[in-house]
């Protein structure tokens, strides 16, 4: 056992890094707050994401949309966002007007309010996990390679799970770098 803290002793003298502090009593680990968030983060459980507007992505590529249409800072930085309701409104203030979808995207735009979508992709803060999908379009990664085929979807769904595996075999067959700071911090 004393070993055990002479290493940690040096370690924190190697890195300039401090132990943890304690946790509460209360609390499952300092990632999980309890059991099952644990369980559900191990087992790669997610509840499903529901849409305020059920956003049709096969219509808008059938119509030869490309992600980047909407998606537009996809292309500028490391997050591909989720579009605003000012983007919607670009094609949307003149096209489909009086489709009801259209008419409840308006409704937010005309009270200035933006449409509360919820993420259906990302990475937990406990993975550690930093993706930038700049390099992924400099790359030419096709979307579906990460987000699925989304011709056939209507609203997004999670489709492809992003494991740790996933990732690497990605790399592998690519040749990009599988060094663990690419990804992790």
């Amino acid at each position: 056992m004393r070993w055990l803290v002479a290493v940690c002793a040096l370690s924190v003298v190697a890195c300039g890094t401090r132990p943890p502090a304690q946790v509460s009593a209360s609390v499952f680990t300092p990632a999980h707050a309890t059991f099952g968030d644990a369980a559900r983060a191990y087992f790669g459980i997610r509840p499903t994401p529901r849409q305020p507007i059920p956003f049709p992505h096969k219509v808008h590529l059938a119509k030869k949309a490309v992600c980047t249409d909407c998606h537009e800072s996809v292309e500028k930085g490391p997050i591909a966002g989720i579009p605003s309701v000012k983007t919607c409104m670009i094609c949307h203030s003149q096209i489909a007007t009086d489709k009801p979808l259209i008419k409840e995207v308006t409704g937010y735009a005309d009270k200035g309010v933006e449409i509360p979508w919820q993420r259906v992709y990302g990475f937990t803060r406990e993975a550690h996990v930093r993706f930038n999908h700049a390099p992924h379009i400099r790359a030419s990664v096709d979307c579906a390679t990460c987000h699925g085929d989304l011709n056939i979807q209507t609203v997004a769904e999670r489709v492809v799970d992003h494991t740790m595996g996933f990732c690497v075999s990605c790399h592998t067959q690519k040749k990009a770098s599988n060094d663990c700071l690419t990804c992790h911090y």
